[in-house]
């Protein structure tokens, strides 16, 4: 829609409301909202001042005022609020130069996406997440001088077998066997039709739900693929929505890679394809139908990877699910059909336009803004400087012996080795300014200062085990 086109939208749809959307550094969906009234054709021009200082990882306090601008065409109205609410993802500006802020994620992404095509690569990259979460019943947690713990419940829970619920009736997924029964054992099936449609309401093309191999109601939401930019504003509200119906429901929904010992965490496969003129070029004559191109592309992912970890698996928790047993792809192979290789070549469909690959190590943790960027700068890279991903791993990696498994690179075992990674492999991310150093810089030291040291510093529940009795 253009802005006349917004403006006559929200009067036909009876609006009262404007919400005005932007995403935050490390990756929370931040709004504000105005009466209708203030909607016009001068907003798209003007934006709206807010207090950058307040966002986690932005300005300082003396160069705190800045401008979000709505882009027309993501005009969509809420499905969840009382009043009729019209809703528009921002771009964040400077309200001086008028420049884009060069921290703002989506800024970063569309820079991503020009510079597909300065590249003379392809003009489009398409991405498809496959997001997984978990819906809860019940979640506590604190973290004081002198005491820390989390408590989790969930109704399909494997430990509540035994608990007396007047009356238990089971039909709770055992553990790691969640993946996926017919109802009554699968008890979300309702509550995620229920998203499905919604998303569906807002514009997003979904392809199938299901639940997920973990006990505790873990699930997936499949949506189809689209171009970077468009695909991380659709993950916003596929976040957004699951996170409102699972509120509606009295029910919680996290999207925390690790949220129970013992069992699958969840991780964001993510799909991805270069096009040019309508046509893929991922699809060839060589391994597994794909084209040398494609290779090169994985071979930029494999070589980043431990970079590109931090910004894909962003959080402290994000290592408590890659570790090996628990299908995570910790090692930095390329396979057709091996999931438990980090990046699978899909082979459902012999049909050119289906060849892709899919990067397996990310987490639904992650600023999908950033993190689709940094892995197409990744293979972009891959292709430029023809970067061989060496030979398939086809075997069962979780089967090697410890000399065949040394031979195979893994990804960080912590988000402070990932940082490092960073630290020390960043300049492809800056080609084309599409990441400033500024950004990386600021990164680090947020991922550093407000994540990896308040954990650090904190004894863990579990050492009181260990030690306590020493």
């Amino acid at each position: 829609m253009t802005p006349k086109e917004v403006v006559e939208f929200a009067k036909s749809k009876g609006a009262k409301i404007l919400d005005l959307r932007f995403m935050d550094f490390p990756g929370l969906w931040q709004h504000l909202s105005v009466p209708i009234a203030e909607l016009s054709e001068d907003l798209f021009d003007e934006g709206h001042g807010f207090d950058g200082s307040s966002i986690r990882g932005w300005q300082a306090i003396n160069a705190s005022d800045m401008l979000i601008i709505p882009d027309p065409t993501t005009a969509i109205i809420d499905p969840f609020f009382k009043d009729p609410t019209l809703v528009m993802i921002c771009d964040v500006a400077d309200p001086i130069t008028r420049e884009s802020y060069s921290r703002d994620p989506r800024n970063i992404a569309k820079k991503a996406e020009a510079y597909v095509k300065t590249s003379g690569a392809a003009d489009v990259a398409y991405f498809g997440p496959e997001a997984e979460f978990f819906i809860f019943d019940d979640i506590r947690y604190d973290s004081t001088e002198h005491s820390s713990y989390y408590y989790v419940d969930s109704i399909e829970g494997q430990w509540n077998s035994g608990r007396q619920e007047g009356p238990n009736l089971g039909y709770k997924p055992r553990y790691k066997e969640g993946y996926f029964p017919v109802p009554p054992l699968d008890s979300q099936q309702d509550i995620r039709s229920e998203m499905v449609l919604l998303m569906e309401e807002v514009g997003i093309y979904v392809e199938t739900h299901h639940h997920e191999v973990a006990t505790a109601g873990q699930a997936e939401i499949d949506m189809r693929f689209d171009s970077l930019v468009k695909m991380a504003d659709k993950l916003q509200w596929y976040k957004y929505i699951i996170k409102q119906v699972a509120h509606r429901h009295n029910k919680t929904a996290t999207f925390m890679p690790k949220p129970l010992f013992n069992d699958n965490g969840s991780g964001m496969h993510t799909h991805q394809s270069l096009w040019r003129d309508g046509k893929p070029l991922f699809a060839g004559d060589g391994y597994a139908g794909v084209s040398q191109m494609c290779l090169y592309y994985i071979g930029g992912i494999l070589k980043h990877a431990p970079a590109l970890c931090a910004f894909v698996a962003p959080t402290t928790n994000s290592y408590k699910r890659l570790v090996p047993g628990f299908e995570a792809p910790v090692n930095l192979a390329y396979s057709s059909r091996n999931r438990s290789a980090a990046v699978r070549i899909p082979m459902y469909s012999p049909s050119p336009k289906a060849k892709r690959i899919e990067v397996r190590f990310p987490d639904p943790a992650c600023n999908a803004y950033l993190g689709f960027a940094a892995m197409l700068m990744a293979g972009l890279d891959g292709i430029e400087n023809r970067i061989d991903p060496g030979e398939p791993l086809d075997k069962d990696i979780y089967s090697l012996s410890p000399a065949e498994l040394s031979k195979v690179p893994s990804v960080p075992g912590s988000l402070e080795g990932a940082l490092s990674a960073l630290e020390n492999d960043h300049e492809f991310l800056t080609k084309g300014d599409v990441f400033t150093q500024d950004v990386i810089e600021t990164w680090v030291e947020y991922k550093r200062s407000r994540e990896i040291d308040p954990v650090r510093l904190r004894p863990h529940p579990y050492e009181f085990k260990l030690y306590y009795d020493i």
